[in-house]
């Protein structure tokens, strides 16, 4: 496969390009994945692989929290400096940065990485393998970005996407089925947070004891559909006038304003907390008494499978790759997107059933422990890279 070997077990060398200022669920999952596959093998079947970062850096800009935490985690990382987006003297720098790791695959994570490895021809000297994390929709700009992949994504030796539908789509746009693959995000289980320190985040944003925590995580974009939870809350008050329910909005993002001035319009500004950005989640997850998840469209979102992890019952709608985890009446309540009423209805539904509550949410403890963790994660794409290595060794 690589004539690099540690400990009489085969090494795998990857460079992972991906443009990320945050520690975003993809940027997570990459680190995780780096960090274990450094690791020696726990068994003779799996072998170690090292993952060099290359990540992109806007000159004039503040770092983003990625690369620190890369290095953290024990993962080199290369930073290539750019003055704008589409900046072309990074193609040199990328070029200097593969020749002088020598992988065996190059492996990316975004819209620019795929372009980049395309445009360069890179993927003729390494196999490549890209990683497709869904499409966002937030602007003009955003899409003709997206539109990019349809020129890059066919040339991978192997494109990853985190659902089927996802999958299905890439294949109608030009990517050959042959070459798809199918890998759903991971999660970390962590410990609970103390009683003192949840506490303290309610009293911090203000909400009253008794009240039910309500809780949406993730950015405010329009795919996310912050609006329609806005909505499906209004009408969970209409149904219940006395319901103590409190819903706390951990996250930011370009659809905010339109989400607070949707609140103040429902006359909800006192029952609608936005936390803003939260470095750490668990703290809230441990507050909640349910999580929802409105989306209109999802790949396998990170917080969903956070919310399992953490034991708290989830109302989602079925969208994208969340009917692949989930499952409607066993590990939680799953509504069509842009059905306010339903929404509204199965929320209310946990809040007043604690029996049913408790059952979904330990299933889906249970699953997500069984199915999603970072050894599963590790081990699939680990198989993929495998496969991707025999192809050249057999001439394919």
């Amino acid at each position: 496969m690589t004539s690099s070997t540690t400990s009489g077990a085969t090494v795998i060398k990857v460079v992972a390009l991906i443009e990320a200022a945050s520690v975003t669920g993809p940027a997570k999952n990459l680190i995780e994945f780096a960090r274990r596959a450094r690791e020696n093998p726990q068994t003779n079947d799996l072998p170690r692989v090292e993952v060099y970062l290359a990540a992109f850096r806007r000159v004039g800009m503040a770092e983003g929290s990625f690369v620190p935490a890369a290095r953290a985690a024990g993962i080199p990382v290369d930073v290539i400096d750019e003055r704008f987006r589409f900046d072309w003297h990074v193609i040199a720098e990328l070029r200097r940065i593969v020749e002088r790791h020598k992988p065996d695959l190059v492996q990316t994570h975004s819209v620019k990485s795929h372009f980049l490895v395309r445009l360069t021809g890179l993927y003729r000297r390494y196999p490549w393998i890209a990683f497709h994390h869904g499409y966002t929709t937030t602007d003009l700009k955003m899409r003709l970005y997206n539109q990019l992949n349809r020129w890059s994504l066919p040339s991978a030796r192997r494109v990853v996407t985190v659902c089927g539908p996802f999958a299905r789509v890439l294949e109608r746009e030009g990517v050959a089925a042959g070459r798809l693959r199918v890998l759903h995000n991971t999660v970390v289980c962590k410990p609970a947070p103390s009683a003192g320190v949840v506490e303290a985040l309610r009293e911090r944003y203000k909400i009253p004891p008794q009240a039910a925590v309500v809780l949406a995580v993730g950015r405010f974009s329009r795919e996310k559909a912050p609006i329609d939870l806005i909505r499906a809350f209004e009408r969970l008050r209409q149904i219940d006038p006395v319901s103590p329910a409190v819903l706390v909005f951990a996250g930011d993002g370009p659809e905010r304003p339109h989400a607070v001035a949707a609140a103040k319009q429902a006359g909800l500004a006192c029952r609608v907390v936005f936390a803003g950005h939260q470095s750490d989640v668990a703290p809230w997850y441990a507050l909640a008494r349910v999580v929802a998840l409105p989306s209109h469209s999802e790949g396998s979102p990170n917080v969903l499978l956070e919310a399992m992890a953490a034991g708290v019952p989830v109302v989602a709608t079925e969208v994208g790759g969340v009917p692949e985890i989930a499952t409607h009446e066993v590990n939680a309540l799953l509504v069509a997107p842009r059905d306010a009423e339903a929404m509204a209805r199965a929320i209310l539904r946990l809040l007043a059933d604690a029996d049913l509550a408790k059952q979904l949410a330990a299933n889906a403890a249970a699953r997500v422990a069984e199915r999603y963790t970072p050894e599963s994660y590790q081990r699939t794409l680990v198989s993929i890279y495998r496969e991707i290595l025999n192809e050249r060794c057999s001439g394919e």
